[in-house]
């Protein structure tokens, strides 16, 4: 998605819960937001390549320990963003959507349908991906008796 936005597409960009002089200016397809958006495209090439790894050990392919870590810090990270340690998430959207706590009076309807579209849509993504990080992390680290950083098997030829 954050490739096809950097080339010009607005898919979901107008449900992303940004504060609405940031939301504008990602709509407006500002210069920061579009060289994000290439950052985070090539952060997500990364991240198939470091998940990939994770699974087939290769000849050129970073540490284990290196990969652990990786994988348990985006994990960690999705998971904490997800249920709203990071300020969005599942429990500042509940605590928006029931009146709890109020939304920016002057942009509460705005607040409102952001809140809606991060507690149906990406919170929801972002706890998948988190969980599929921690699994990654978790089987990393407990392949087959192997300790971190000590030899990794050969695959039979053929």
């Amino acid at each position: 998605m954050k490739l096809a936005q950097a080339l010009g597409a607005n898919a979901l960009a107008d449900k992303d819960p940004l504060p609405p002089e940031l939301r504008d200016r990602l709509l407006a397809r500002d210069p920061m937001f579009v060289a994000s958006h290439w950052a985070l495209a090539a952060a997500a090439v990364v991240g198939v390549v470091v998940a990939l790894a994770t699974l087939r050990p290769w000849r050129a392919a970073p540490p284990r320990r290196l990969l652990l870590v990786i994988a348990w810090t985006l994990g960690v990270f999705m998971i904490a963003r997800s249920i709203g340690v990071l300020g969005f998430g599942l429990v500042g959207d509940a605590l928006l959507l029931t009146g709890v706590r109020p939304p920016p009076a002057e942009h509460a309807a705005l607040a409102r349908e952001l809140a809606r579209w991060d507690l149906l849509l990406w919170s929801p993504f972002f706890l998948l991906w988190g969980a599929c990080w921690t699994a990654a992390g978790r089987r990393l680290g407990s392949v087959s008796g192997e300790r971190l950083g000590g030899p990794r098997h050969r695959l039979p030829a053929g």
